[in-house]
């Protein structure tokens, strides 16, 4: 299969984790985590890689490292 690209807004520091796709390719993911060192970014690439089923290695972010607003990548 080939590569998807989805666009997601992260609202960081969550009382509870959600992934939802409010259109089709892009996503609101609230996640626990704080916005501080990345451990944001990471924890919405685990939640990505569960909701397609995929492994956290076949996730990438290819853009929007500090910004709400982010491209993800997922090798299918």
């Amino acid at each position: 299969m080939a590569d998807k690209i989805i666009k997601v807004k992260v609202i960081a520091g969550a009382k509870t984790e959600k992934i939802e796709e409010v259109l089709p390719g892009c996503f609101k993911i609230r996640v626990s985590e704080p916005p501080e060192k990345g451990k944001a970014n990471t924890r919405v690439l685990e939640l990505v890689a569960e909701y397609f089923k995929v492994s956290k290695s076949k996730v990438f972010l290819v853009s929007g490292n500090t910004y709400r607003e982010k491209t993800i990548m997922i090798d299918m």
